[in-house]
């Protein structure tokens, strides 16, 4: 399976899809208009091991509603990735058995070379 989750309107997705090699390939899922089910973020889950992996804590709302001062647990995670798309941390992709969480260099470097073969 290669599949990407991503905001269409977060410049460093767009960047990041424009440098993966091989883009066609990829099933692409738009997560403000097509939300990630709950068995999707299951099977995200079942990969990383982790909601907090997967939650964005560079979202705005993130900030706003002052979760970094709470002691969130794995379901609180969970739930608020449920709740709203922008605590999911993008882009997540799926190459195969593997699975790329976030934009971070190394995550992304990985990514490329995994999606280049």
């Amino acid at each position: 399976m290669k599949k990407i989750y991503y905001l269409s309107t977060c410049g460093t997705c767009k960047r990041i899809l424009s440098e993966l090699p091989n883009i066609e390939q990829f099933e692409l899922q738009e997560i403000k208009k097509n939300p990630v089910t709950t068995n999707q973020l299951q099977e995200m889950y079942n990969k990383t091991g982790s909601y907090e992996k997967l939650f964005n804590k560079r979202a705005q709302l993130y900030k706003l509603r002052g979760l970094k001062d709470q002691n969130l647990q794995e379901d609180d995670f969970k739930n608020l990735i449920e709740e709203h798309y922008t605590f999911l941390n993008r882009p997540v992709i799926f190459i195969d058995d593997q699975i790329f969480v976030g934009n971070s260099k190394k995550v992304i470097e990985e990514a490329i070379l995994a999606a280049s073969k």
